[in-house]
């Protein structure tokens, strides 16, 4: 393809009916602009979402977190290649730290995963946090929802590794793997963050470290702690790079969906992920119109300085902005 006929392209203006149609048919082009609409928060991606909403919930989300540099783009690699030998089309949302400059995701899909680029069963994509505090992006979840409309059977939602706020992962997928590695103290770090208490599967990578087994104890010490005796996830040793041990990684994340959805414990899990997802947005929504309206009204921005001089009590300053933004008592309850 020429660079005249690609850019043509890029450029393609969608209608909604074109890009709904073209989500529906898995058409990557169609989905790379449906997924840059709702991560630019584009008017066109509310009701793009909105007519393919009804149309998800069959794809299987797995979230894969864990400390930075572990490995977890390669056992994602890993993973594709295992899944697509038996059929199964594979997305990946891999949510990277934002560019100060340009606010774009730092790693790209070429860099990550590259193995699996060219493969037309396989769809990649990165996104930025954006200055998001939680290691998922806002849109992420609405990308997801795109990946599965057009058809994907799995979809892999790798996190940026930036510590507690790795927590947020399991807001969006039906499972969690936590990859940790050998050497590094992981396991003592991700007890200290809470990230122990939200796994459905364990892998440490790198196996062929001296340390691995020591860390395998580590690991299923601190599952003690922080865990139930109901609620134990098995661990598995792995060596990303050379695909040891992955089918037996696979068949532990799907035997942990198998079980989950026996008991129902797939659909409520679901359903509270997606509640908690409109109170997440709606949150941030309101907070955006909050802040926008007190800087465009000088008398909220004075109510706001007096806070800052310490001749006004916040809780006092809140009563104000609220009762003239949303015309809400903050007294009630």
């Amino acid at each position: 393809m020429g660079r005249i006929e690609w850019l043509t392209l890029a450029r393609k203006r969608w209608t909604l009916e074109e890009l709904t149609a073209g989500v529906r048919a898995g058409e990557q082009r169609a989905l790379a602009r449906a997924i840059t609409l709702v991560e630019n928060g584009d008017p066109l991606g509310y009701p793009l979402v909105r007519d393919l909403y009804a149309e998800t919930g069959k794809a299987a989300v797995i979230g894969v977190t864990g400390p930075p540099g572990v490995g977890k783009s390669s056992l994602i690699a890993a993973l594709i290649a295992h899944v697509r030998a038996t059929g199964p089309t594979v997305g990946v949302v891999s949510v990277d730290p934002s560019s100060p400059f340009s606010r774009g995701a730092l790693l790209g899909d070429r860099i990550r995963l590259s193995d699996h680029f060219l493969d037309p069963g396989v769809y990649i994509r990165s996104m930025g946090t954006r200055g998001h505090q939680g290691g998922v992006a806002e849109a992420t979840l609405q990308a997801v929802l795109l990946l599965d409309a057009s058809g994907k059977d799995v979809v892999f939602v790798e996190t940026v590794g930036a510590g507690q706020s790795e927590v947020e992962v399991t807001g969006i997928a039906d499972s969690i793997l936590l990859v940790l590695m050998p050497g590094s103290g992981d396991s003592v770090q991700a007890l200290k963050a809470g990230i122990m208490e939200i796994p459905d599967v364990i892998a440490i990578n790198k196996m062929e470290h001296a340390e691995a087994k020591t860390m395998l104890n580590e690991v299923r010490s601190v599952i003690r702690l922080a865990g139930t005796a109901e609620r134990q996830p098995p661990i598995v040793l792995t060596e990303a790079l050379v695909g040891t041990n992955v089918p037996e990684l696979w068949k532990e994340l799907e035997e942990q969906r198998v079980a989950l959805a026996r008991d129902g414990g797939l659909d409520d899990r679901r359903r509270r992920n997606l509640a908690a997802e409109v109170f997440a947005v709606a949150s941030s929504r309101a907070r955006s119109h909050l802040e926008t309206a007190v800087r465009d009204d000088a008398e909220l921005e004075r109510v706001l300085e007096a806070v800052q001089e310490r001749t006004l009590d916040p809780l006092s300053a809140v009563r104000e902005i609220l009762e003239k933004v949303f015309r809400i008592d903050a007294d009630e309850r």
